[in-house]
């Protein structure tokens, strides 16, 4: 019964998204909210802007060490 019952906890419903808003604008306050969520929305871009120059990063690092591959294999082949 109780697994069954942890299957579905999920994301909060609408009141509960009330209670937490209540929460935010007593602890920050209703003008520093709109700050908040805008510096907040710059940190996901520069996260997601760092993490795909990682990956390009990873992308070209793998190319290159399958080029240097193919590149030895030749040599053998052709020794």
């Amino acid at each position: 019964m109780i697994q069954s019952q942890l299957l579905f906890v999920g994301a909060p419903g609408g009141m509960e998204l009330m209670i937490i808003l209540f929460i935010a604008v007593l602890l920050f306050g209703a003008n520093k909210i709109p700050e908040l969520a805008r510096s907040s929305g710059q940190a996901m871009g520069e996260f997601k802007r760092g993490r795909e120059e990682i990956e390009q990063e990873l992308k070209h690092a793998v190319e290159e060490g399958e080029r240097e591959i193919t590149a030895q294999d030749e040599e053998r082949v052709d020794a």
